[in-house]
């Protein structure tokens, strides 16, 4: 039930940063909920792999490459989802930047209720 709820939490961020970005599209609701999701399965199974073949360049950057992985993850779902889009790789940087800050802004407003 908290994924489920952290999904679509996720997929309400998801809308509102796209109404507020010109850089990034989402149809509706719907979509964003599928975006939250695929963003999720692709946290899961893809992220780590690509960790895992950019830990050389993440340590030298002292962690920051990881920034650009997220972006390469949304990118990957903009590339899965026709109703999702992303207008290149700084929307997709700033993108998930936002996301991210603002995920852990809600998501530790929700633990405490």
């Amino acid at each position: 039930m908290k994924t489920l709820l952290q999904i679509l939490l996720t997929g309400i961020i998801v809308l509102m940063l796209s109404n507020i970005l010109p850089g990034v599209y989402v149809s509706d609701l719907f979509t964003a909920i599928v975006v939250a999701a695929v963003l999720s399965l692709l946290n899961i199974f893809i992220k780590p792999i690509l960790v895992i073949f950019t830990l050389p360049v993440t340590i030298l950057t002292f962690g920051l490459f990881l920034l650009v992985v997220n972006a390469i993850i949304i990118l990957i779902a903009n590339w899965l989802i026709d109703a999702f889009q992303v207008d290149g790789f700084w929307w997709a940087l700033l993108f998930s930047i936002l996301l991210s800050f603002l995920q852990s802004i809600i998501f530790a407003l929700a633990e405490r209720r």
